[in-house]
């Protein structure tokens, strides 16, 4: 059986995921892939559990040690239940947020030293990298103002709470994954128009897949 592909999709709030991520599975679907969405924190019951605790606020009491190791005892449990069987039986896996988002919140804003968390990433991934990762970027006033038009001003999570220059510095960090990764990451402008961007997604993903020989699957349905 062909090994399926892992793809995430990274980037600031507001940067349009969800919407790019559904239109680029709308895609698959129509040429006959198979494919497993998720996303992190969460995609697993044992996940998503977390997702609650974290995104709710109520771990950062505890400091930013325990809160990586909680985002990475999610990601090792959703690796492991939902992410390496769908890859093994060959789906194209779609996953909004992956260990970039973790290394950005976590690393760049907690201030925690590198070395422990390059330990706990290698630990939590335990060898499943993205085959491809697309940052959508945006300018940080930008993806506020819609991510709060998308969900209105009073169910903002933790993370959008926080201020521009934060969120400035964390796009800034994207970037500098990108850049030290190219051979991983492609870097999209989400300030253009929906359609663009899906054509600019659409072409990076489907270009991957030939250049890996993955046809579609249709003997399975």
């Amino acid at each position: 059986m062909t090994r399926g592909l892992f793809i995430t999709f990274e980037g600031g709030e507001g940067a349009g995921k969800s919407t790019q991520i559904r239109r680029l599975a709308n895609r698959l679907r129509e040429k006959g892939y198979n494919l497993t969405l998720t996303r992190e924190p969460g995609g697993s019951p044992g996940a998503e559990a977390v997702r609650h605790v974290i995104l709710s606020g109520a771990a950062e009491v505890f400091g930013p040690e325990m809160e990586a190791l909680l985002f990475a005892a999610a990601r090792a449990d959703h690796i492991e239940q939902v992410i390496r069987p769908a890859i093994e039986r060959g789906d194209i896996v779609l996953c909004d947020r992956f260990v970039d988002s973790w290394r950005v919140y976590q690393g760049g804003a907690g201030n925690l030293d590198p070395a422990f968390l390059a330990m706990v990433e290698q630990v939590s991934v335990n060898g499943m990298m993205p085959d491809m990762t697309i940052i959508l970027d945006i300018d940080p006033a930008e993806g506020l103002r819609r991510a709060t038009e998308r969900r209105g001003d009073d169910s903002v999570d933790r993370f959008e709470r926080e201020t521009l220059a934060v969120h400035q510095k964390r796009r800034e960090a994207f970037l500098k994954i990108a850049q030290d990764e190219p051979e991983r990451c492609i870097v999209i402008d989400t300030s253009q128009d929906r359609d663009i961007v899906e054509n600019a997604v659409t072409e990076a993903v489907f270009g991957l897949l030939a250049a890996n020989a993955i046809a579609p699957d249709t003997g399975r349905g």
